[in-house]
């Protein structure tokens, strides 16, 4: 660090009863107070380099003898006033990036300037200003940093801008010579910084047009996870409970407005992953509904590069129970689609949107499965979002389907209206024989479900010529028991897989379904397959209204093709 020296004397100050001065023949003939601090100097010295004293003096020469001067506001305090003392008295002092700002200040204060005498204090802390600390790259940084105690004072003497202009000019001077160096060598330095010099020097960084979109998006990660507060749950509550939360938050918020301001508005320029976290932070902190819209508008042109874990978002107020925040990541989910509104310009781009969609839909299927184990979580926010995702990016719906068994595990209170309910996002059709068999075994879904998994994986495989598989033995039987028995308030098929003096509660089963059920509740659109399947498909699908004679006609299929073979 450099630094000057200034004065050739012996420091002579010393302190008597909390009172400072200067040892010397001559008694002293000033008293000046300081913010609770007493010196008691000549005016000689003083007077003679500092306008401000010769002002203070001048007023009160018609007062009492050894009238004290009054300075409540110096800049700098006691502390920098003393340097400026021993500079009239020609003491020794010793001045760097540590220091020049509040002596300076202060001198300025003081009006130790060249209309006091050539060579004055302000003038030659100028110079020093000039030739050595914007010439150093650290003792630039620490002198900015010394002019957020005095904001207005330090931009009237222009420290602050020409700190700014020389950082930023260094970024880019070196940006192309810095090899040896880490490509964002400046980065981690300005970190440090309070937000408004940062700005300032980001901006000044992007206008040049030097510094690539990348680097300046790595610098932004750096200053905001040095800066925001953490997105966890806990995170956010032991960062923001603090005696002047208010405050915190509101500067933390402008904090937010600055980072998301210097983004680059190139699509892919900012990864979806730190868009995602930013859009965490903001939600925590109430910002502003523009600023959240403009990172879903962001994250939404390119959702498809985002991760599970980057949707995992927490509510925004800690009194909300459920562990996400599921209407955020829809907001997201319709700036995707609406992007994906716009007519492609070409083939290959139409082509590369398909390929999005499907990554989203893929996405989306894989945070279903993650929040559905979440006990608060509203069944119709989870039908939201997966029927937010257009039938076409879905070519299975394996994912799916694992999604509504966690989420009808985690959630047993639920009705058999309910459960029939989720198992409608569901389309039988695109499971696959893997997912089919796990179906076909699963005690929690809805019974009409089952039935119907069963009824076309047997038909897929009557389609594909290959030997259907044996239907389970009890599914058999129940269509051959003919005893009724009480009802029971379960609705799953579990029973499939007791004894056979169950038969009749699950015959029982099907026949309240037959009677309760609405016609229109398909759980698989029946004019959508019709209009899609060939003549020989068409036959073998006429899928029955209830869930009886559909186990009826499996066996009939069943029975045909076992023959065949």
């Amino acid at each position: 660090m450099k630094f000057m020296k200034l004065g050739t004397r012996p420091d002579t100050f010393f302190t008597t009863e909390s009172i400072r001065s200067v040892s010397s023949e001559v008694s002293t003939d000033l008293q000046i107070e300081v913010q609770n601090s007493f010196f008691q100097l000549h005016k000689f010295p003083l007077l003679s380099k500092c306008l401000r004293l010769q002002k203070h003096c001048f007023e009160l020469k018609d007062a009492a003898e050894r009238a004290i001067i009054q300075l409540p506001d110096l800049p700098g305090g006691a502390e920098a006033f003393e340097t400026c003392a021993k500079f009239c008295y020609g003491i020794t002092i010793t001045l760097s990036a540590l220091n020049i700002v509040p002596v300076w200040c202060a001198a300025e204060y003081l009006q130790m300037n060249e209309d006091a005498e050539r060579g004055n204090l302000a003038r030659k802390l100028d110079s020093f200003f000039e030739s050595c600390i914007l010439r150093r790259w650290k003792d630039t940084l620490v002198t900015l940093q010394g002019t957020v105690k005095y904001p207005s004072l330090c931009e009237e003497l222009g420290i602050t801008a020409r700190c700014v202009d020389a950082v930023a000019t260094a970024i880019v001077a070196n940006h192309p010579n810095s090899k040896a160096a880490p490509r964002n060598w400046w980065a981690e330095s300005i970190s440090e910084l309070g937000s408004d010099h940062y700005w300032r020097i980001m901006v000044t960084i992007k206008s040049a047009g030097v510094v690539s979109d990348e680097l300046i998006v790595d610098a932004l990660q750096i200053y905001a996870w040095r800066w925001l507060p953490e997105t966890s749950r806990d995170g956010h509550e032991s960062n923001l409970a603090t005696e002047d939360s208010s405050s915190e938050s509101r500067r933390q918020r402008q904090l937010m407005d600055k980072i998301v301001s210097l983004l680059p508005p190139e699509k892919g320029s900012a990864s979806c992953s730190f868009l995602l976290k930013l859009l965490k932070v903001a939600n925590l902190l109430n910002a502003s509904s523009s600023l959240r819209m403009e990172l879903r508008r962001r994250i939404g042109r390119q959702l498809e590069e985002a991760s599970v874990d980057d949707l995992l978002i927490p509510p925004a107020s800690t009194s909300n129970d459920a562990l996400y925040d599921v209407d955020t990541v829809m907001a997201v989910l319709e700036e995707f689609l609406l992007q994906g509104q716009s007519p492609p310009t070409g083939p290959p781009r139409e082509r590369l949107r398909c390929c999005s969609k499907s990554r989203v839909a893929k996405l989306i299927d894989g945070y279903l499965q993650k929040i559905a184990g979440d006990e608060n979580l509203p069944m119709e926010k989870l039908i939201a979002v997966a029927e937010a995702v257009p039938d076409s990016a879905r070519p299975d719906h394996d994912d799916l389907y694992r999604a509504v068994d966690i989420y009808l595990r985690a959630h047993p209170e639920l009705d058999k209206n309910a459960r029939k309910q989720l198992c409608r996002i569901l389309d039988c059709r695109k499971l696959s024989t893997e997912a089919c068999a796990h179906a076909a075994r699963n005690e929690v879904l809805p019974l009409r479900v089952v039935v119907q998994v069963l009824f076309f994986e047997q038909a897929r495989a009557a389609l594909a010529g290959g030997r259907v598989i044996e239907l389970p033995g009890n599914v058999k039987a129940l269509l051959a028991t003919g005893a009724a028995a009480p009802p029971e308030d379960d609705w799953s098929i579990s029973s499939l897989k007791c004894p056979s003096t169950k038969l009749v509660t699950l015959k029982m089963r099907l026949e309240e379904e037959e009677e309760d059920d609405d016609m229109d509740d398909d759980l698989v659109p029946r004019d959508a397959l019709m209009r899609s399947a060939s003549s020989r498909l068409r036959a073998l699908c006429s899928l029955p209204r209830t869930p009886k004679r559909i186990i009826g006609k499996l066996l009939a299929v069943n029975r045909s093709v076992s023959y065949r073979h």
